[in-house]
Parts: C-alpha cells; structure tokens; sequence
C-alpha cells in the first residue's frame, strides 16, 4: 500500500499517492521477483539449517551442495573452528572501530604478514569484505586522469570500485585480446592506467589470459591488478591463484582476494609491493571508515592459509572432483561451455529454464545457483555448480544422477 504524502512533501509537488517524484516509486511497482515467486520457482535467499558442508540440511532434507565457494571444505575443519573461537575468548566479538584509528588489533597484523608471506608479496592489507576490497583500491587509485581497462564480465564490486573512483574506464570484450589492445591503443601516453581483471570468472568458470593480457600490458607500459577471489587457494602449485598458476607473478602489481571462499571466514585483502600497500592503507574509504574484521574471522583464516599450506592434497582432491564432473557433464550431453575450474555451468536456454532445473534440482536433493539475465545473453541461462574437495564419489554420483534426470526431463539433454 503507498503511504499518503501531505504537509512539506505536497508542496515538493508530490501527489496524495506517492506517484511522479515519490522516490519509493519504483519500489512499489517491482514486480520482478514476485512473479517468479508466484510461479513457484524462486530460487534466492533459501535457507540453509547447517553449515556450508558437501551435504547440508534444507527443509528437514539433506541437499548435496553444487553451489557453494567452499572450494577446499575447510569451513567446518574443527582447527579452523578453534581458532576462531579462541579469537573469539581472546579479543571479544567484535572491534567497535576502524582499522585507521582504534580497530587495529596485533591479530590483524599477523594476518597481514602471513597473507604476505603466502602470496609471495611485500605487503597485504586486510578489509572486512571481499567487495570492500575492490571499493576502496580503485577508487583511491585512479584519479581524474587515470584510466581503468575492464573486462566486461568483470565482477560487480569492480565495476562498482571504478563508478566511485574519478576516473574514466574502459571496457573490453571478454577475453578478446584485439579488444583490449584496441582499448589501450586509445590511451594517452601522459596518462596513467591500469588492468583490472578477475583471475578465475565466477559465473563462467573460465580464467583470464593473464600470460597475453601481461604481454600487453608491458607493451603499453600500464599497471595490473588480478581479482583472484574464486583462485586463492585453488589455483597454482602452492594455491596463490592464477598469476602463480600462469607463471606470471612478477608482472601482476596487485592480486586481491576474499576469505569468503577458499580461506573459510569473511573479509578480503589485497597484496602487493610496500609502498603501494601502505598508499592504500591510508587512502582507501572502504577501510578507514568501515569496522575492522572481526577477531573471529581473523583467526579462522590464520589457521585456513595454515591448513592450506601443509595440506597439498586437498587441493589435488578438487582438481580431481573437477575433472571428473568435467568429464561425466561431458558424457551426459551438457554444455559447459568454456570452462576450466571447479565452477562449472550448464547452458540449459533462458531464464524460466534455469529457474525450473534449480527447483527441481533441489526436489530431488540436489542445490546449485542458476545465473540467468542479464548477467548473460537471454538465451544463455545457465546453472551454476562448484565443487569442493570435500565431496566424495559418492557424493557427486548421487548429484549427477539427479542432474542427468532434470536434464532429460527438460529436454536440455538427449537419451
């Protein structure tokens, strides 16, 4: 119902019913998500009764989980929930300030150092999300005559980091390397610029050609910035993300990440060199005015890159989950597109398609995301699955089989 508008707001020239000028306009006529919802086939904000485990509790069901980003299974490893609780007895539940003046505690520190160390970078800094990561860097970096260069399947927080920052940006298409030397062409040579590009893209499950995007990046003599927030912990030798894994390191200036997948908390970070870091740190607005990260997660993801580090095989056990759900989606007759990661999508047409699959996918124990538009074309629905290592055979098995069946059932597969 609209709420009546009288006294000052009439003489504003708003009407009785909220019409014309009503900022709240657009709310009341929102009709989106109520369709979908009085089709039965909403698939948003389901609630999860247990934690983010290969197996999950749903309306009094047990779900396998293929929508998750706890890629390494670490979010109910008993030392990582230890940890945190100790951080927790220690240091209280919360900061009540900024890291800039009174939230800085000898545990953020730590942390820092050791997300360094594990990067194999000079220095890292700690923000409380992920997103306030990407916020807070681009936007205290590029300046009015600086220039981003995007790709245009870029994650939201950098398009958003680039809309906050003075600067203009640029986009490319995805991973189109005439596009992207097209766009730097165009750059003035008295100006600054800089790459900003997802390592691993979350939706596609593809990775950025970081080996010719460094190519050009040297020939046109800008900076690069690598969100590897779906990488850390899952690519490379030692689980830095797609720079190690392509072999690239010394050429990517910035690498950021989230502790909201692989490292098992929430918060994110970004590394890089010394002096770069310690810029950012006094510059960023997402982090001087935003609460601390908790001590809790803090010390989680102490213990997670901890973990990581001594524990290679898990690691080798997503890979190996990843290229056998590669392989029996394969069989089956999916398309999966281009991916090459443990995200993996199943094209399944448009968007009541993918609405309908999550929902009977989830009938028959199964619970994944679908990516439907206009984050792609109207045509190209699609159902997101990742995969952790902590899934057994048995696990995926029981998953495929209820995939194979919606599949056929829909059509989006042949006999």
């Amino acid at each position: 119902m609209k709420r009546g508008i009288s006294g000052r707001a009439a003489s504003r020239g708003l009407n009785p019913d909220g019409d014309n000028v009503d900022i709240f306009k657009k709310c009341y006529e929102f009709e989106e998500a109520r369709v979908i919802m009085d089709r039965g086939v909403y698939p948003f904000f389901r609630t999860i009764r247990s934690g983010q485990d290969p197996v999950v509790r749903m309306n009094g069901h047990e779900i396998i989980m293929l929508g998750s980003n706890n890629y390494l299974g670490l979010t109910s490893h008993p030392e990582i929930k230890e940890a945190g609780a100790e951080a927790l007895r220690r240091y209280g539940s919360g900061t009540t300030g900024s890291r800039f003046l009174n939230g800085t505690l000898d545990i953020h520190e730590e942390l820092e150092e050791s997300l360094a160390r594990m990067m194999n970078r000079e220095a890292a800094l700690t923000f409380s999300t992920g997103y306030q990561v990407n916020l807070g860097v681009l936007s205290c970096l590029v300046g009015r005559q600086d220039t981003l260069i995007l790709d245009n399947l870029d994650h939201a927080c950098i398009i958003d980091g680039a809309r906050l920052s003075f600067g203009k940006s640029l986009k490319y298409q995805h991973n189109d390397m005439e596009s992207l030397e097209e766009r730097l062409r165009s750059l003035p040579e008295d100006r600054g610029g800089m790459i900003v590009v997802d390592g691993v893209f979350s939706m596609e499950g593809d990775l950025a050609r970081l080996p010719d995007i460094v190519e050009l990046k040297k020939r046109y003599g800008v900076r690069l910035m690598v969100d590897d927030a779906h990488g850390v912990g899952v690519m490379g030798a030692k689980g830095r993300g797609t720079p190690e894994h392509f072999g690239v390191e010394d050429e990517v200036d910035l690498v950021m990440g989230t502790f909201s997948k692989s490292l098992a908390a929430v918060g994110g970070f970004v590394a890089g060199s010394r002096d770069i870091i310690h810029y950012i740190k006094h510059k960023a607005r997402s982090l001087i005015f935003s609460a601390a990260p908790p001590p809790a997660s803090v010390g989680s993801v102490l213990k997670a890159i901890e973990i990581i580090e001594r524990e290679p095989e898990r690691r080798e056990k997503l890979w190996e989950n990843t290229r056998y759900m590669m392989q029996e989606f394969g069989r089956l007759g999916f398309d999966t597109g281009v991916a090459e990661t443990p995200v993996i999508p199943l094209l399944v047409g448009d968007n009541w398609a993918a609405f309908e699959f999550t929902k009977k996918l989830q009938e028959k124990g199964v619970f994944v995301n679908p990516v439907v538009a206009p984050a792609v074309p109207p045509d190209r629905a699609m159902i997101r699955t990742s995969l952790m290592a902590t899934h057994t055979r048995e696990h995926l098995d029981r998953a495929l089989e209820a995939i194979e069946a919606v599949g056929l059932e829909m059509g989006v597969i042949g006999a």
